[in-house]
């Protein structure tokens, strides 16, 4: 295995240094370290993190290989600086079974690119109807630990108890995509001004935090643990807050879009733009990068949500919810937040590496730890190209726009799988 020494580095915002990566770890950090085998990597002025994790990945394997791949996706996350994603359960066939999940975890091996972590269905089919086989998902090779429906919503109060009774047993994790269905049906984007100006019919935010509200509810009552999909809404915010002061066990997430872009950008009718749930207002906005910089929202999560153009090119109110967000995900958080380096890690390597329990992930670069790591230069500025990017897909809402930063050079295990910008493979 080859050796790495990246000199005059800042690790998560600290003074420069020299790090050395050695058969798989971090061997040694300090001034002036000299390693005559190893490959140099001038590391001035660039910022050394924990490899980012996701916590919310559509790989579209198996069944809609057109749109991305396990193989496709992991390069995407390698390039945006991720080490571990975890895959969401929304495939053709559902990953709702232990034969499934075991195969996009043996998908996500073959690649190496970062470590997948399958997330299983709650329902069969995500129908919402009957419990998935959850212990056996547990249980298997994959060791699923967080059960998602999302795309659909586990509506069905009993269903959810139901649900986080059994993954109680083994600490699991139910993750929630918060929309009552009779409050959003033929919703084409956030209800408000906007969508009363255009004519389309809203997605109330009303419709998320009820279900967030019940959730957490439910979740104190049973005693297990329950994590929010994507937040877009400042009284969801609101309803986090409460839970958390009264010590409920929930976590929740929030995408780089709702963070930056608001429901004004559906005035151009790009379905490029169309995303569930949708684009909130400037207001909400405000309130989610207060409740991610104070930690009412936890983690900063993609959404990640490749889609074939026959499903983006076509007319609105037919195009499919989505955005690809792997490989702008850290330029948006360091646009939005700025050079925050440790509240970064935080909600973007550290507590997504908790809360999924990926050991080896989440831990800052510092002798002996498994050298997963990611390097930026945050000096950098770069513009979207969607036919540059790695994903199969091209619905990026960042399309010729110019952010900050640029991933130099992300690390799985000691091994690179990004130099120089680059993929490795």
């Amino acid at each position: 295995m080859t050796a790495y020494l990246i000199t005059s580095v800042s690790i998560v915002g600290a003074a420069p240094t020299d790090l050395l990566i050695r058969d798989g770890v971090v061997a040694e950090v300090g001034p002036g370290l000299s390693a005559p085998d190893a490959v140099a990597v001038d590391g001035a002025g660039l910022v050394a993190l924990p490899g980012l994790v996701d916590l919310h990945t559509h790989l579209r394997e198996p069944g809609r290989e057109d749109a991305e791949t396990v193989e496709s996706g992991s390069r995407a996350a390698a390039l945006g600086g991720y080490t571990a994603v975890c895959a969401m359960a929304n495939t053709s066939p559902v990953a709702d079974t232990a034969g499934v999940v075991e195969q996009v975890w043996r998908l996500g091996r073959e690649a190496g690119l970062v470590d997948v972590q399958p997330v299983g269905a709650v329902t069969v089919g995500l129908a919402g109807e009957r419990l998935a086989e959850l212990g056996a998902m547990a249980d298997s090779a994959a060791r699923v630990r967080i059960f998602s429906d999302d795309g659909h919503c586990v509506a069905d109060p009993l269903l959810m108890r139901r649900a986080l009774e059994y993954v109680k047993a083994f600490d699991g994790i139910i993750a929630q995509h918060a929309e009552e269905p009779r409050l959003t049906e033929g919703a084409q984007m956030h209800e408000g001004e906007v969508s009363t100006r255009l004519g389309l019919i809203g997605w109330p935010a009303v419709a998320e935090e009820a279900i967030i509200a019940r959730d957490v509810l439910l979740t104190e009552h049973v005693g297990s643990r329950l994590h929010v999909c994507h937040v877009s809404t400042a009284g969801s915010v609101e309803v986090l807050r409460q839970a958390k002061a009264r010590g409920v066990r929930v976590t929740a997430e929030v995408t780089p879009h709702h963070l930056l872009l608001t429901d004004e950008r559906a005035e151009t009718y790009d379905p490029v733009f169309k995303v569930n749930p949708p684009l909130r207002t400037a207001a909400d906005i405000a309130a989610l990068r207060s409740a991610l910089a104070d930690g009412v929202i936890d983690i900063i999560a993609t959404d990640h949500a490749p889609h074939a153009v026959e499903d983006k090119e076509c007319e609105w109110a037919y195009a499919r919810p989505g955005m690809l967000g792997l490989e702008t995900a850290l330029s948006i958080a360091l646009d939005v937040l700025g050079p925050e380096w440790d509240l970064i890690a935080e909600r973007m390597s550290r507590t997504p590496a908790r809360i999924a329990g990926l050991t080896g992930h989440g831990v800052d670069p510092a002798p002996g730890v498994p050298a997963n790591l990611t390097v930026i230069d945050p000096a950098a500025r770069r513009t979207i190209e969607p036919a540059e990017l790695a994903s199969r897909s091209r619905n990026t809402p960042y399309a010729r726009m110019t952010l900050p930063g640029r991933i130099v050079a992300t690390f799985l295990r000691g091994e690179p799988t990004v130099l120089d910008g680059k993929a490795v493979k």
